[in-house]
């Protein structure tokens, strides 16, 4: 087995800037909010009070014209052409959340428009991503001429020429990563060609097919002598919910016009007429519900997008077929709608059930086979794994390991027969400081295929060079990336638990919608005692109620079990989590949602005093009586009783923080210090008053034997030690 650790989470406090002070001031005088919004806007960027109206209002940033991006004067020439031919265009899309909405988007314009248009959508596991040979001589067959391709085909060079050899024209859009040479097509729309000169580069997939469709509508307008802005409003006012659903899912920077997209189709989706997302929604939201209650319908944030609607679209391409979501998003019969809501929500369960298994296998491999001191890539290959999973699954291993991964399945292979031939499927994740695209560029030669962002990429290689590859995109990294920092996790501020109130809660809201560059505010809530921990979804989630000074608050932590928590009822802790409003049976109340716990740094402080002091009383140092070493007959008899009743609880072992919390909580006669309850504990094991047996690091099992409180504890040789080094005992 590798001598493995996992890297250790640190947490990274925003620094104040040099005028934050007068900026908080500035902010708190002019608005009328609290200091906490207005130092999370001024370490934002957003440091006067005309540019904190304009963020919230969305007025900081404007829609770009859609003509200045590259060859989208092009596109909307040869689509025109397509209509007024009455060709047969094909929109042909990816099969994630990016790509089923923006093939929704543009069929449903162009079908409102009269085209005579289809989609079309790979398989995963049978074709995989991109255009292929195989799709275009089909859609040939059907008498396709001009391929419209919508988060996709910017890699599709070879293809690009193939299908121009059958006669068919392809007009690409995409916003990945360019490669040179561009594909030959009658338009290449992506923004991050290196020619393309539109001012915001980060748009989703569908924020390009809807550009599309804006330029489309103000070419059309043009021609009827309309206003264009109007043209621009009519698109925005259809299409907004679409647009906001893709770029939320494809995790986009929320800023510029994103920003004012997803805050207008949020507000749409708010009161959606389409069919098949107010069915989702409604079906999504009914597991909030107990029984004979209806569904209490979510609150639409871009989190309950991310979170709750995207991995139900996604679920159907990567279980079964992305085409589901695609109709589920075009219906417009109610009852139809409702049923394909229902199937991708089982779906979506199916995939978590996949997905954690997977997840399981793969973190027992790592902490196997990995030395994650000098890994730099974690590159894992495998035939069984289901190729819609392994995304998300090394997701979440980037996250626990704080490096970029790459899991790779060779299910569905060309032979399937273990052959150095066979074609994996791979998908990547990236950190911070490690372009992706980059990485797997060096390694090209030993790559069929690959394409995506600086942190999320897909791949295709055979089996004989896998070896190779995981070789040489580590030796990459190691050479490139700069710094190291573990798993760090970025805190807008520490908040102190005084101040968590619905105010704030409700003041937090406008900053919405949060996402890649206006992310959810975090805060540090530090020295909070955890009163109660309960678990929730059979253990697979945990609430715990949180406090100090006698207010208590609840605190949720997802995907996390009570073997996972390396604390106990009573201990001190530091919070990394947001602040949420829960409303229940019409009842709002704020609670916190935990992303990371640590020992707080005061308690911990304390507990390394108190080993310290113990280890010079064993060594025979006197003490003050003051110093609260000594414990009376009061206190042992408290200790007994304390640890009888949890052991009838069926609570036998607790580490030395916990059992020095749970002492000190509400009953106890007066402080235990950390020298005093190792003595009690050292005693009782003498005098045999219980069973005690240690266990490393710093733990205890009790067993508890019921007659013991007969025990004179005069008898106790350590005690009358511990009494002879007191100085001034009474």
């Amino acid at each position: 087995m590798a001598d493995n650790k996992r890297k250790e989470k640190t947490w990274a406090i925003t620094a104040p800037s040099a005028t934050e002070h007068a900026d908080v001031e500035g902010l708190v005088a002019a608005l009328g909010i609290s200091r906490t919004l207005a130092t999370l806007l001024a370490r934002r960027g957003y440091c006067t009070a005309d540019a904190a109206t304009r963020f919230f209002n969305c007025t900081d940033a404007v829609l770009h014209d859609p003509f200045l991006m590259r060859d989208m004067d092009r596109a909307v020439a040869r689509l025109h052409r397509a209509l007024e031919a009455h060709e047969k265009l094909i929109i042909y899309g990816d099969y994630d959340v990016d790509g089923v909405t923006s093939v929704s988007l543009l069929y449903l314009y162009l079908t409102a428009l009269g085209a005579d248009v289809g989609y079309y959508i790979p398989s995963r596991t049978g074709e995989g991503y991109g255009l292929s040979a195989n799709a275009i001589d089909r859609l040939a067959e059907e008498g396709v001429t001009c391929i419209l391709t919508v988060d996709t085909g910017i890699t599709a060079n070879e293809e690009a020429r193939y299908a121009a050899a059958r006669g068919i024209d392809m007009i690409i859009t995409d916003h990945h990563e360019c490669r040179l040479p561009l594909p030959e097509a009658a338009a290449v729309v992506d923004p991050h060609r290196p020619d393309c000169p539109y001012p915001f580069k980060e748009l989703a997939g569908v924020g390009v097919a809807f550009k599309l469709a804006v330029a489309y509508e103000s070419h059309l307008a043009t021609l009827r002598g309309e206003r264009v802005v109007d043209a621009v409003r009519r698109i925005c006012a259809q299409y907004a919910d679409l647009m906001a659903i893709g770029t939320i899912a494809d995790v986009m920077p929320i800023v510029d016009e994103n920003r004012v997209m997803v805050k207008y189709g949020i507000e749409q989706l708010k009161h959606t007429k389409r069919a098949g997302l107010a069915a989702l929604i409604e079906e999504a939201s009914a597991g909030n519900r107990s029984a004979g209650e209806t569904p209490r319908r979510k609150k639409i944030t871009a989190s309950f997008i991310g979170f709750t609607l995207a991995p139900r679209l996604n679920a159907a391409g990567r279980m079964r077929d992305a085409s589901l979501a695609v109709e589920l998003l075009l219906s417009d019969n109610p009852k139809r709608a409702a049923h394909l809501a229902a199937e991708l929500c089982e779906i979506n369960h199916q995939r978590q059930v996949e997905e954690n298994r997977m997840a399981e296998e793969v973190f027992a491999r790592i902490e196997e086979d990995f030395d994650l001191e000098s890994t730099k890539v974690l590159v894992l290959e495998a035939d069984h794994w289901r190729q819609g999973v392994i995304g998300i699954v090394a997701s979440r291993v980037t996250e626990r390991y704080g490096m970029p991964s790459i899991l790779i399945t060779f299910d569905g292979a060309v032979t399937g027969d273990g052959s150095a031939q066979d074609q994996g499927k791979g998908s990547g994740r990236s950190v911070k400081g490690v372009n992706l695209v980059e990485a797997l560029a060096d390694s090209e030669e030993l790559l069929l295929k690959f394409g995506g962002h600086e942190l999320a990429a897909g791949l295709t290689v055979r089996r004989d060079r896998v070896d190779a590859f995981r070789d040489r995109i580590n030796e990459y990294v190691a050479a490139h990336r700069e710094t190291e920092h573990g798993v760090q996790l970025d805190v807008d501020m520490e908040l102190p638990f005084a101040d968590i109130n619905m105010h704030l809660a409700e003041e937090l809201s406008l900053l919405e919608p949060f996402g890649i560059g206006n992310p959810l505010p975090r805060f540090a809530v530090c020295d909070v005692t955890v009163e109660r921990i309960a678990e929730l979804g059979g253990g697979k989630h945990l609430k715990l109620t949180v406090g100090t000074d006698g207010r208590s608050l609840h605190a949720l932590m997802f995907s996390t079990s009570r073997s996972d928590l390396p604390f106990g009822e009573g201990d001190r802790v530091d919070l990394l989590c947001s602040l949420e409003i829960n409303e229940y049976r019409d009842v709002r109340s704020v609670q916190l949602t935990v992303q990371h716990v640590r020992p707080s740094a005061g308690y911990q402080n304390e507990i390394d005093a108190g080993k310290k002091r113990f280890a010079e009383l064993r060594a025979g140092e006197l003490f003050d009586a003051e110093e609260n070493v000594l414990p009376d007959r009061e206190l042992f008899a408290y200790v007994y009783t304390t640890l009888r009743r949890e052991f009838r609880r069926g609570r036998t072992t607790f580490t030395e923080g916990e059992l020095l919390a749970l002492l000190n909580g509400i009953g106890a006669p007066r402080k235990i210090t950390y020298p005093c309850m190792k003595y009690i504990v050292e005693i009782f094991r003498e005098l045999q008053i219980c069973g005690v047996e240690e266990y490393a690091p710093d733990g205890y099992c009790f067993d508890i034997y019921y007659k013991a409180e007969k025990a004179n504890i005069e008898k106790s040789s350590i005690l009358k030690k511990l009494r002879s080094q007191c100085r001034n005992r009474a």
